[in-house]
């Protein structure tokens, strides 16, 4: 009932911060100067026809009614009809949903398979050779741009070494038939994995120096602690240590991090999507940036920040069950 009560405090806690995120980005996106419609509709349109545009998507209305408009839209799931496409918002938002989920979870599960072992040496370690290259490697990690790596990995391993595709991303539920030079699932899988594992490291460099920084400066707080130094002194080995009494206790911090950093991915996702020219909801934003398309720019900024206040609700409610020290039976 505790982690129940907690839950419901959160989201209605949440539901400022979405209606503050709401009204901030609408009258951001309003600002931008320009005309949509003239952009849809070209150089000369006639005045009839950008009346009757302007009507059906709502944009002759005085703004603080369209404002109002919009935000009982949003809390209805209503994010609009794309200007640009002519579609539903959240129809664009669904099929490329998808392609960003799919470079997420990859660049996520490299840094989380890397990072976590590197930074678990490093504390065991501490102040050795590995420990100072595993410190450099998450210094230049944390201190590169995501963009700027991606573009060193076209040239080197694309254009030079021509050992990966630089651009495109071949989804591995796709069908073989609409693969070139796939006549099977599994080779479909093999060219996914090929256009994948750039853009995975471009963007999962970053999130991998973060965590390795935070496992490390963790696993070495929790080394220190008393528990620790008994069970040495019972002479119990350093490994048996590390997994059962040290390990588990030093991921709270990390389960920060990594909760943070896999929502604020998103928009790592859009430079990265950029460089690699890939569909995503990065090059989604992009074109509805480019084409003053207002109902798709607010429609994913929204979505990103729902998807962020959600990611945060479940980094709380994880606590409880990494630490059982954490309760939530009290709620202010």
């Amino acid at each position: 009932m505790g982690i129940l009560r907690y839950t419901i405090s959160r989201s209605l806690q949440a539901i400022p911060v979405l209606v503050g995120i709401v009204t901030i980005t609408f009258l951001l996106t309003n600002a931008i100067p320009g005309d949509p419609v003239q952009i849809m509709l070209g150089p000369s349109p006639s005045a009839e026809m950008v009346e009757e545009i302007r009507a059906q998507y709502g944009l002759d209305e005085p703004l603080p009614v369209r404002y109002v408009n919009y935000l009982t839209a949003v809390a209805q799931g209503d994010l609009g009809q794309s200007i640009y496409y002519g579609v539903p918002v959240m129809t664009k938002i669904m099929e490329r949903l998808p392609v960003t989920l799919l470079l997420m979870l990859s660049s996520f599960g490299f840094a989380l398979v890397t990072a976590i072992p590197l930074g678990i040496i490093s504390a065991r370690r501490r102040n050795q050779p590995t420990d100072h290259v595993s410190r450099v490697v998450a210094l230049i990690g944390v201190s590169t741009p995501s963009f700027w790596i991606g573009l060193m990995l076209i040239i080197i391993f694309a254009y030079h070494l021509n050992w990966f595709p630089a651009t495109g991303l071949i989804l591995p539920w796709a069908n073989p038939s609409s693969v070139d030079g796939a006549s099977s699932q599994a080779d479909v899988l093999w060219q996914s994995g090929m256009h994948l594992l750039l853009p995975t490291l471009s963007l999962g460099t970053l999130q991998m120096a973060a965590i390795t920084r935070i496992e490390r400066s963790s696993m070495l707080e929790v080394l220190q602690q008393e528990y620790v130094k008994l069970a040495r002194a019972y002479g119990v080995s350093e490994g048996k240590i590390l997994r059962r009494h040290a390990f588990r206790n030093a991921q709270l911090p990390v389960i920060t991090v990594v909760g943070l950093q896999l929502t604020s991915a998103l928009g790592g996702a859009v430079l990265t999507e950029t460089v690699f020219n890939i569909n995503g909801m990065g090059r989604l934003i992009i074109t509805a940036i480019n084409n003053q398309d207002y109902p798709l720019v607010m429609g994913t900024t929204v979505f990103f920040g729902l998807t962020f206040v959600i990611g945060v609700i479940l980094t709380d409610l994880s606590y409880a069950y990494i630490d059982p020290r954490v309760t939530y039976d009290e709620v202010d």
